[in-house]
């Protein structure tokens, strides 16, 4: 096992084994523990009592989340011209149709997000291979399919974020950066935990939250008390 450094030595005295904190705690820790010199990422991990492999367990949503990730988001949009001025506005980085189609054909995929309209999709289907592993696949179930470009670029702009649970039954997502207030992260939290909640699928048997923990790009992570769901 690598070495530790006295830095991550300290950051690790400072969160108790087997203790669990709360949701208010967690923020305000993570904050204290991250010593990177940038701004890093803080991340919850929710592991769930779903089964991801039968479709009726499949936990998958978007929330959007109060004070955003505090990332700049990539967003493409793949519209037909009649719809390009209305994504340009709304603030999409990238703007076109054949153009980028070909592009990504051949590999590129420098965005985090792609939005569409339901008589693109079709030109899609072909790019699967290059998208579905990088979860960039539009869907219409996470608004990312639709005849509002503008709502669904700005709603991603400001902080919408789509999850679903992996194969091992965790649902990983950024919640913020460490620069943020202890209570903006605190708040983020809390709206993707009660968003998960809602989302219980009926044939869940069981414990349906078994753990969930906070950390940051550079920091160890912090166990928070499944109690904080509140449901």
């Amino acid at each position: 096992m690598a070495r530790l450094t006295k830095k991550q030595k300290e950051a690790q005295a400072k969160v108790e084994k087997n203790k669990l904190y709360s949701v208010s705690e967690a923020s305000a820790l993570v904050k204290d523990i991250t010593n990177a010199n940038f701004d890093a990422s803080v991340d919850l991990a929710v592991r769930l009592g779903v089964d991801p492999r039968k479709a009726n367990q499949m936990v998958r949503g978007v929330v959007t989340l109060p004070h955003g990730t505090g990332k700049d988001v990539k967003v493409l949009a793949l519209v037909t011209p009649d719809k390009e001025a209305e994504a340009k506005e709304a603030g999409a980085d990238y703007v076109g149709l054949q153009e980028y189609l070909d592009k990504i054909k051949s590999g590129w995929t420098d965005v985090d997000v792609i939005i569409t309209m339901p008589s693109v999709m079709g030109k899609l289907g072909p790019l699967g291979r290059v998208l579905g592993p990088r979860g960039l696949m539009p869907n219409p179930k996470t608004g990312t399919v639709t005849m509002d470009i503008a709502k669904a670029v700005t709603e991603v702009k400001a902080g919408k974020i789509d999850f679903k649970v992996d194969k091992t039954g965790i649902v990983h997502a950024s919640i913020g950066k460490v620069s943020f207030d202890a209570k903006k992260i605190e708040e983020n939290a809390n709206e993707l935990i009660q968003t998960l909640m809602k989302l219980k699928p009926v044939a869940a048997k069981g414990t349906y939250v078994k753990s969930m923990f906070m950390s940051s790009t550079m920091s160890p992570s912090i166990a928070i008390s499944s109690k904080e769901t509140s449901l």
